[in-house]
């Protein structure tokens, strides 16, 4: 294997399309509000990108070195795990990713805010910042917070919360309340993602002290939790397409539900973890699917 297509798959290009779920809704939030701007709209997705680069490198680095990555680990095997790459080569790749990352943040916000919103500019560098704080901390160092059960939080925060609403801010100067409907979908959907992994690894994250919340609240309440997160993002979704519709159209988001549905019954059905492993795609596409929908019959189209 080369060194390039080693890179590729320490990236994990197939968790990209749900990291740009939350930037394609904003984005379409702030068209249906409004405003535009392509330059925006692509600076967003590509630093939204980076984040996620930077989160998967700084996974592999951390699980690898506290050996969470190992034998009995299921789903893909990681770069540093399986040797690809060295702890160095790694580390590296992580800091000239943070670097791109530094780059792109300032060209979004030069961007969005110009030199008039010095205010503005310095708070969403701060979030920049915690954005890829976040992405690293997940397992890297003796308090990555995705070892205390706490990735969940933070993956709802960031993925929804913050993707959503901060990228319509970029487009409106704006905060809209009507704005967190959507993103509490996406973060939910996003949350539940994590959680499936999480579900998927919990006989080894257990074993090697990677306390998830699954881990503490054990396989089938772990299921259960998952069923409340795709629950509540469905009605959130709900209300906010009802409250908000002029046309019937407008209710395609709510079709990605279907594959979704048909996904909890098979977590349902499935007694054993590593059996879980290929609806982590289903879930995650499904989200991404939703989010078009979203950007198709909110971005004034119809």
């Amino acid at each position: 294997m080369s060194k390039f297509s080693t890179w590729l798959r320490a990236a994990r290009l197939r968790t990209l399309p749900l990291s740009i779920s939350g930037v394609v809704v904003g984005t379409a939030l702030a068209n249906f509000y409004g405003q535009s701007d392509n330059i925006i709209f692509v600076l967003a997705l590509m630093t939204t990108i980076g984040f996620q680069v930077t989160s998967n490198f700084a996974n592999d680095y951390g699980d690898g070195v506290k050996g969470t990555d190992n034998d009995f680990r299921l789903g893909p095997q990681r770069v540093l795990q399986s040797g690809l790459l060295t702890r160095k080569e790694l580390k590296t790749g992580i800091m000239v990713s943070i670097g791109i990352n530094l780059l792109l943040i300032l060209g979004v916000l030069y961007f969005a805010f110009g030199t008039q919103n010095l205010a503005y500019f310095a708070l969403f560098v701060v979030l920049g910042l915690a954005s890829i704080w976040a992405a690293i901390r997940y397992t890297v160092g003796n308090s990555a917070y995705g070892y205390k059960g706490l990735g969940d939080i933070f993956v709802f925060l960031f993925f929804g919360l913050l993707a959503v609403v901060g990228t319509l801010f970029l487009y409106t100067k704006q905060f809209s309340w009507p704005a967190l409907l959507p993103a509490c979908t996406i973060g939910l959907l996003s949350t539940g993602v994590l959680n499936l992994n999480n579900l998927r690894d919990f006989e080894n994250d257990k074993k090697s002290g990677k306390n998830t919340l699954v881990v503490k609240m054990g396989f089938n309440y772990g299921k259960f939790y998952h069923f409340g997160l795709i629950l509540t993002a469905f009605i959130c979704m709900l209300v906010f397409v009802v409250v908000n519709h002029s046309v019937v159209a407008q209710f395609l988001p709510l079709l990605a539900f279907v594959p979704i549905a048909i996904h909890m019954m098979k977590v349902n059905h499935t007694k054993a973890p590593e059996k879980l492993d290929p609806e982590l795609k289903k879930l995650a596409l499904s989200t991404f699917l939703m989010s078009v929908f979203f950007y198709i019959v909110f971005n004034n189209f119809l």
